[in-house]
């Protein structure tokens, strides 16, 4: 039996102490999942196979609800939700995500979705409806939103935005070399124009992006995001460590140590970001709770006296 060429072989990286995972399934992550299924829910937390789901919905009890169905339209090569042809739209679909936030009495929701390239509104109608069903249900709750580039129309965009979300989040994902092999129909410089025109619509609403490494960027390039990031007025940046969902999935190229994580935190705050997390586990929506401005807080304390 003969071995194949080296240059034929794809390597895999053994991942480092500092990314095994304590898991906790206590009561509260086992009820928090009870609700999600007896609501027909679905949580970017499952969909996506975070590391963090445990410490999020085990001793946080906080959770990324993932609307307009678990099907996505676009293919990307780093992510594990399911793609192909979604469903027809549920319009009810608001006001039960509302529900379970009353339910759960959250102080903070990340709403996101899968992409629904499918909808001439891209989805932005349901996600805006959602803001406001939770605004009428538990008007305490801050409301972080985590779209699509919704097509990629300004009219789409607008749609979401005159709901105010308290957090506009849209990832960047990759860095500009890698975007055509990583995301699929996304645009680096789309979804920079993204988080661009959501601040010009609404300049009070801070906007925030989040970046995987370890899929073969250059350190230079990751710093480049940044400064295209901060060019387009972008408040809050989450840097965490790529792993691959499956064999069907990129490789991981490198493992980032803490301490560089350290570093690339150290930089972006320097560059003027108003709170950047970064950390091997940390995703797009990790500890979103911690990053509210003041505004919101101001906002939140006004609700309760009501």
């Amino acid at each position: 039996m003969t071995s194949k060429p080296a240059n034929e072989k794809e390597q895999i990286l053994r991942k480092p102490e500092w990314l095994k995972i304590k898991l906790n399934t206590n009561d509260e992550y086992k009820g928090l999942k009870k609700l999600m299924r007896e609501k027909n829910l679905h949580t970017v937390c499952e969909e996506a196979r975070c590391p963090n789901i445990h410490e999020c919905w085990g001793e946080r009890r906080t959770a990324t609800m993932m609307i307009l169905g678990d099907v996505c339209t676009r293919a990307c090569r780093f992510c594990a939700v399911k793609t192909g042809l979604p469903n027809e739209l549920d319009l009810a679909e608001p006001e039960r995500v509302a529900d379970s936030v009353e339910i759960m009495n959250l102080k903070h929701v990340v709403i996101t979705m899968v992409a629904r390239d499918d909808l001439k509104d891209g989805g932005a109608g349901v996600l805006a409806e959602t803001v406001r069903a939770i605004r009428r249900k538990t008007p305490q709750t801050s409301v972080e939103v985590l779209p699509s580039d919704l097509g990629g129309l300004e009219e789409n965009l607008k749609l979401l935005m005159d709901a105010r979300p308290d957090i506009l989040n849209h990832n960047i994902e990759t860095v500009r070399r890698l975007t055509p092999r990583v995301r699929a129909r996304a645009k680096y410089e789309r979804s920079l124009e993204f988080l661009r025109k959501a601040k010009e619509m609404q300049p009070d609403i801070p906007t925030k992006s989040s970046l995987m490494i370890g899929l073969g960027e250059e350190w230079d390039e990751i710093i480049e995001v940044m400064d295209d990031l901060r060019a387009n007025n972008v408040d809050i940046m989450t840097i965490g460590q790529y792993l691959q969902p499956s064999k069907k999935h990129l490789p991981v190229k490198k493992y980032y140590s803490p301490i560089e994580f350290g570093k690339l935190r150290k930089i972006a705050m320097e560059k003027g970001f108003k709170h950047c997390e970064a950390g091997p586990l940390v995703r797009s929506s990790y500890h979103a709770d911690e990053q509210v401005n003041e505004a919101t807080k101001t906002r939140q304390l006004q609700a309760e006296e009501v």
